[in-house]
C-alpha cells in the first residue's frame, strides 16, 4: 500500500482521513505521506522512502526520533504498567525538575496535552481574579478550548468572533483580541475592559503564525500592563518550553508570568503537558482548592518516563550549543539560495525555531505573516519533499531542529534547496 491507497483508506474510518487537520496537506493541496518509521533525523514513509525531517512530531523530538535513552526509559516503565491512574514517585521527580528550572513556578499540574494545559491555566486565572474576560493575541494559537478558538475580526479589533462552528457566540465574546508586537492595541484592550480582564495570554515567541518574535520591550511592557490592571499573564511555552534553552522565553527575555503552560518536549515525545505557577495560584486546584481539573492519564508512568530522560540529557548534554551552529547554518545557507535566485525570503529565528517567509517584508505580527506569497510555500514544500526533505506542510508553521541533525543532513537540505529555488 502506498500513502495516496493509505490516505483514501484512512478517509472511510477517520473525519478527513488524519487525526489533526494540518495533517492533511491541505495548505500544500497535496496527499499527505505515511510515516511508518524514524530514527535520529530521519523520517521513513511506508514505502520505505527516507526524509530529513524538521517538524519532528511538530517539536515535541528536541532529541530526534526514537533516541535510545528514551525509549529505554518508556520500555522499562512499561514493563511495570501503563498506568495507574495513583500517584507515583515519578510524577514529582518531573514536577521537581520543572519547579526547579522555572523562577515562576511553585507548582505545576501534570496534564496530558497543551489544550488541556491551556484550559485549566484560564480557569484558574478567572477563578484567582474573579473575572471572565481573557485577552487573547492575535495568531498565537492556544489548543482549540472553546475559549480559545476564536479570531479578530480585524487586525486591530477588539472584539472577536468563533473561529469555527460549535463555538457559542456567548462564549467567544468573552475572549477579547490584540495584536502581537502592539502593546497600544494591548492597552486599548485593558482599557475598553477595565476591571474585568482576568488574564492575557501569549506565546512569548509566536510560533503557529511561523516564528515571529517579540519586539524587544513588548514582553516586558505587557507584564507591566497586567500587573497595573491586576490581571495574570499566562506564557503559553508549549512550544518554546525547553526548545530555545533548558527553560523557556521567559528565562531568555528574563519576564515571570503568573502561569506558564509546558507541552511537547516536556512529554519527551508521548503525551504529556503541564502548567504552572505561583503557589498561590497552584493551591485553588481541587483537592487543595475548588478548583476542579482532573484526568485519568495525567502523569501516567510512560509519559513521565519519556518526560525525565528527556529532560535530564538537555540538561546535561550540552545539546544547545550545537542545536544553535546547525539552526544558524541552515538559516545562512537557505537565505543564500533564495538571493542567488532572485526569491523574495526572510527567516525569523530564534535558535533551534525558525520559518521561511517568502516575502521582502519583515514579518512582526500575523497580518505580516498572512501577507507572504503562500503559493511560493506550495511550490518550494513540493519540490523538497520530492528531494526528500520533510517539511510543515503550512506556511504558518514552524521548522524545528533537532540534536539529531547533522552537518551532512543540512548540507544536503541546503542542497536540495539550492536546486528546488533554481526551478521556482
Amino acid at each position: 500500500m502506498n500513502s495516496q491507497k493509505a490516505f483514501k483508506k484512512a478517509q472511510r474510518f477517520i473525519p478527513g482521513g488524519v487525526n489533526s487537520p494540518v495533517r492533511a496537506f491541505g495548505s500544500v493541496k497535496m496527499s499527505p505521506i505515511f510515516i511508518a518509521k524514524g530514527n535520529g533525523s530521519k523520517i521513513y514513509d511506508i514505502n520505505g522512502n527516507e526524509y530529513i525531517d524538521y517538524v519532528c512530531s511538530w517539536g515535541p523530538l528536541i532529541l530526534g526520533h526514537a533516541h535510545p535513552k528514551i525509549t529505554s526509559a518508556v520500555i522499562s516503565a512499561a514493563k511495570k504498567g501503563t498506568s495507574f491512574g495513583a500517584p507515583t514517585v515519578a510524577e514529582t521527580e518531573l514536577a521537581e525538575i520543572i519547579c526547579g528550572t522555572f523562577d515562576s513556578i511553585d507548582k505545576v499540574r501534570l496534564v496530558s496535552s497543551g489544550t488541556e494545559a491551556v484550559m485549566t491555566a484560564v480557569r484558574l486565572a478567572r477563578a484567582f481574579t474573579g473575572r471572565k474576560y481573557i485577552l487573547k493575541i492575535a495568531g498565537c494559537y492556544h489548543g482549540h478550548s472553546d475559549s480559545m478558538l476564536v479570531s479578530a475580526g480585524s487586525g486591530s479589533a477588539l472584539y472577536s468572533k468563533p473561529l469555527c462552528p460549535g463555538v457559542p457566540d456567548e462564549l467567544s465574546k468573552l475572549t477579547v483580541i490584540a495584536d502581537y508586537n502592539n502593546i497600544d492595541s494591548a492597552a486599548k484592550s485593558f482599557e475598553k475592559y477595565k476591571g474585568k480582564i482576568a488574564a492575557c495570554i501569549i506565546e512569548p515567541v509566536a510560533a503557529n503564525m511561523g516564528v515571529v518574535l517579540p519586539k524587544n520591550g513588548y514582553l516586558a511592557n505587557l507584564r507591566k500592563l497586567c500587573s497595573q490592571n491586576k490581571s495574570l499573564l499566562i506564557f503559553d511555552e508549549v512550544i518554546t518550553g525547553f526548545r530555545l534553552c533548558f527553560g523557556g522565553a521567559q528565562t531568555i527575555f528574563k519576564i515571570q508570568p503568573d502561569i506558564t503552560c509546558l507541552g511537547k518536549i516536556v512529554g519527551g515525545g508521548l503525551p504529556c503537558a503541564a502548567v504552572g505557577g505561583r503557589k498561590e495560584i497552584m493551591d485553588m486546584l481541587a483537592p487543595c482548592g475548588n478548583v476542579y481539573q482532573a484526568g485519568t492519564l495525567s502523569g501516567n508512568p510512560l509519559a513521565t518516563a519519556a518526560a525525565t530522560a528527556t529532560l535530564k540529557i538537555l540538561k546535561n548534554e550540552k545539546i544547545y550549543a550545537k542545536l544553535e551552529e546547525n539552526a544558524k547554518m541552515l538559516e545562512a545557507g537557505l537565505l543564500l539560495a533564495a538571493k542567488n535566485n532572485n526569491i523574495p525570503m526572510i527567516i525569523n529565528r530564534i535558535g533551534s525555531l525558525m520559518s521561511c517567509f517568502f516575502t521582502k517584508l519583515s514579518v512582526e505580527n500575523f497580518s505580516d505573516a498572512k501577507s507572504a506569497d503562500a503559493n511560493l510555500f506550495k511550490a518550494f514544500f513540493a519540490g523538497m519533499l520530492k528531494n526528500g526533505i520533510y517539511l510543515a506542510p503550512s506556511p504558518l508553521e514552524a521548522m524545528f531542529i533537532s540534536a539529531a541533525h547533522s552537518k551532512k543532513d543540512i548540507a544536503k537540505t541546503l542542497f536540495a534547496a539550492q536546486n528546488v529555488l533554481t526551478r521556482l
